[in-house]
């Protein structure tokens, strides 16, 4: 079980004078601590192990006060070289004339804030009687806290002892910005890590003796018992060792259920909305939450800012960070869901200068049917829709968006679920309104939303994605004209975390997008593993190197969970025979030449969810014990082959010609039908196509490029091209040797390659 170390600091004056960190940095913090609790140059031994216990954990969460840059001034301080200046001819040996010569100025530029809010440090450790001890230790030392930043910078500082969701709340209700170390973030804070007590410990032994005598070689003749000095020396003390950490600041995000309001009660049912009316749902959500937010706010309400941040209208580039975007979720992620929508995601930026609760509150419980001047019931008593707070984040799981502890590992292939907005690829004039256009207007979209990861491939059409989705066109409305409206499929080279929303309507539902289950770095299932350099293997050992590999995995496997070898990795059942039960339960292991040269470059180790979509995705623990063996993978003995060490492993980014998408395959490794018939060409055809709806893929039309038979029918060796009608993902590996490397289908881009 863990628990959270809290440590409040407050700020006597709303003002820090601390130079380029905001918030104040871990390291300061770290600093303040020692500084506070030491007695000249001693430390109390249960002060120092606490203090080691400390730079030992990971980076704390950080809430700080919304702050603003106060009035720039200069303040002019002495130099350190007075001796120098005296003894300058100009100056006479006066102090005064030389106290004035070494003034330099300081330039002076503090943060004001609400001294009301504190600053927050959260550390998680373990729970443990030795933990739980030096926490306590830390939180009495607070207590001697007294500055935090430059010396005017008075504060006070208080520590308690959280469990993690009393610790998440405390941020949850926190008036200010929350940042979490890791992510994407800009913002570099210093943190202490291993050694940084001692490092301190040591800056200030060194720097109470930075300034030593320096003497003469040798005595003078006047005194030859003693050197007489020539001058004093100056010794840099060295830096104290910290961490530069990146620190995030995600948006706020909270979620909504719209329920019927003519039935009262916790219970009351959903009122879904069709998807197409994502816009007009969302301009009214968003119209009556405002109204609510003015009448309450009266006066008090700043002039402008809820027109521009909330409505949008008068907003301009610069307020872009500061916008809240409201986003309907329909609801997908199961065969039979309807694609209605049925939650509402509001997401309050963290450059959001007003209070969030204040936003919290317009939108709880806000009722659509009532009039919003009069309050009156609708003249029809229709259903009346109710926003709902609630805790339940499954939905959003779905669109690849992390709760409100930390990030999601991202996701690499996106599909969208509302049709995004494309800019104009020719400029306001342009009529022209093509997929290719559409694909490069992609880039203008992905910057105008601030999207950074780079697209490595690009589809485009009107079609949705999925069965019950809407046609692209079915969303127009008002300024959002059918011509520039596209359904896009997105491939980037890198995971990206949602929520991911693009296009010129992001901030009225429309552009809304999901990440693809399966079929991306995060969870995917298929790893990569770089052959090295020195090795020379030819693609005719490709079985032999197979076989190694497989023995390593159900080696790995048995370690990994202290019994018998996992069906994942052996092929068998519990009790040693095969499994046959009609799904593919092992891995598939595959030697990829990307070259043609003859050798072998890559090594794939697929899940077999991934080759196998009819059999659904990973069961309960099969994800995580697929990730841990195969990540352990490190070093391969591979008998006469020699012994490899795999330095480069990963996952494959979509648009590779293994994963695809495409519509035209053809196999790179020899393909061996599961069944034979008289005419060995014709059951070839047939036979591929029984495996590709066995899989779960459409029918496609089989070409058969070249082919070779036995004597008797047998040994088949057949060069194929799969048409699709519709671009499907891969890897495809098909055929009676699929397990171990055979029938390997790739995206066809180029000449025709040998079968090797």
């Amino acid at each position: 079980m863990s628990r959270m170390l809290l440590l409040s600091v407050r700020f006597h004056d709303g003002r820090y004078h601390g130079n380029g960190d905001w918030p104040p940095a871990p390291a300061r913090v770290f600093q303040a601590l020692v500084a506070a609790n030491a007695r000249g140059r001693d430390l109390a031994e249960q002060a120092r192990q606490a203090l080691c216990w400390l730079e030992a954990l990971a980076p704390p969460v950080i809430a700080a006060p919304r702050a603003r840059m106060g009035q720039r001034y200069t303040n002019y301080v002495l130099g350190n070289d007075l001796d120098a200046a005296l003894s300058q001819s100009k100056h006479g040996g006066n102090i005064d004339t030389a106290v004035a010569s070494i003034r330099v100025g300081k330039t002076i530029y503090p943060r004001l804030f609400d001294a009301a809010v504190p600053v927050l440090y959260l550390w998680t450790f373990d729970d443990g009687p030795d933990n739980d001890r030096h926490a306590a230790c830390l939180c009495g030392m607070a207590e001697n806290l007294y500055q935090l930043g430059c010396g005017v910078d008075m504060a006070w500082a208080r520590g308690v002892l959280l469990d993690p969701d009393a610790g998440e709340g405390r941020l949850a209700v926190h008036d200010g910005r929350v940042y979490r170390p890791g992510g994407n973030g800009q913002t570099r804070l210093s943190c202490p890590g291993q050694g940084a007590l001692n490092s301190l410990l040591r800056r200030h032994r060194e720097s109470i003796g930075r300034f030593s005598t320096r003497y003469q070689a040798k005595p003078t003749r006047a005194n030859p018992k003693r050197r007489p000095p020539i001058g004093q020396v100056f010794t840099q003390p060295p830096k104290p060792r910290f961490a530069q950490v990146a620190y995030d600041s995600p948006p706020r995000h909270r979620l909504y259920e719209m329920r019927d309001g003519s039935t009262t009660g916790a219970h009351a049912p959903f009122a879904p909305q069709p998807v197409c009316d994502a816009v007009r749902l969302v301009g009214q959500i968003r119209d009556r939450a405002a109204a609510r937010l003015c009448t309450a706010l009266g006066t008090s309400a700043p002039s402008g800012q809820l027109d521009r941040l909330l409505v949008g209208r008068g907003a301009g580039p610069r307020d872009k960070s500061a916008r809240i975007r409201l986003v309907p979720l329909p609801s997908i992620g199961h065969t039979h869901a309807d694609y209605r929508i049925r939650r509402l995601l509001v997401e309050v930026p963290p450059d959001y200068p007003l209070n969030p609760r204040d936003i919290d509150w317009a939108f709880d419980g806000l009722d659509l049917g009532m009039d919003p001047q009069t309050g009156a019931a609708p003249r029809n008593h229709g259903p009346r829709l109710l926003s709902v707070p609630t805790n339940a984040d499954k939905m959003l799981a779905h669109y690849g968006i992390g709760n409100q502890t930390g990030h999601t590992l991202g996701h690499t292939l996106w599909r969208t679920v509302t049709p995004a907005v494309l800019p104009r690829a020719g400029g306001r004039k342009s009529k022209q309104n093509r997929p290719d256009q559409g694909a490069r207007a992609v880039a203008t979209a992905l910057r105008h939303a601030g999207i950074t990861a780079r697209p490595v491939s690009v589809r485009v059409q009107r079609e949705p994605f999925d069965t019950r989705g809407a046609r692209a066109e079915s969303f127009a409305v008002g300024r959002f004209a059918a011509a520039h409206m596209w359904h896009l499929e997105l491939g980037f080279a890198e995971p990206v975390d949602g929520p991911l929303v693009i296009g010129d309507g992001r901030y009225v539902g429309l552009g809304l997008m999901r990440p693809v289950p399966g079929k991306d770095g995060n969870n995917r299932g298929l790893w990569v593993f770089a052959m090295p350099q020195d090795s020379r293997i030819k693609t005719a050992d490709t079985g032999l190197l197979l076989t190694a590999v497989r023995r390593a995995l159900m080696a790995l496997s048995r370690d990994a969970v202290g019994r018998d070898v996992p069906p994942m990795f052996s092929g068998h059942e519990p009790d040693g025979t095969p499994a046959r039960s009609g799904r593919h339960k092992h891995v598939f292991l595959a030697a990829d030449d990307t070259d043609g040269d003859g050798r072998i470059d890559r090594l794939l180790i697929a899940a077999p969810w991934i080759c196998d979509p009819s059999r659904g995705g990973p069961r309960d623990g099969e994800q995580v014990l697929f990730d841990r063996v195969v990540s352990a993978l490190s070093k391969l003995r591979a008998g006469p082959l020699g012994i490899l060490e795999f330095t480069e492993r990963g996952t494959l980014a979509a648009g590779d010609p293994v994963v695809g998408p495409g519509q035209t395959w053809t196999n790179r490794t020899r393909y061996s039908p599961t069944r034979h018939g008289r005419d060995p060409k014709a059951a070839v055809r047939d036979d591929v196509v029984r495996e590709c709806q066995r899989r779960g893929w459409p029918a496609p039309h089989v070409e058969l490029l070249d082919f070779h038979a036995g004597p008797r029918g047998g040994g088949v060796l057949a060069r194929l091209r799969l048409r699709f009608a519709t671009a499907i993902e891969g890897p495809l590996l098909l055929g009676r040797d699929c397990h171990r490397g055979g029938g390997l289908f790739v995206v066809e881009t180029g000449p025709d390659n040998a079968i090797r």
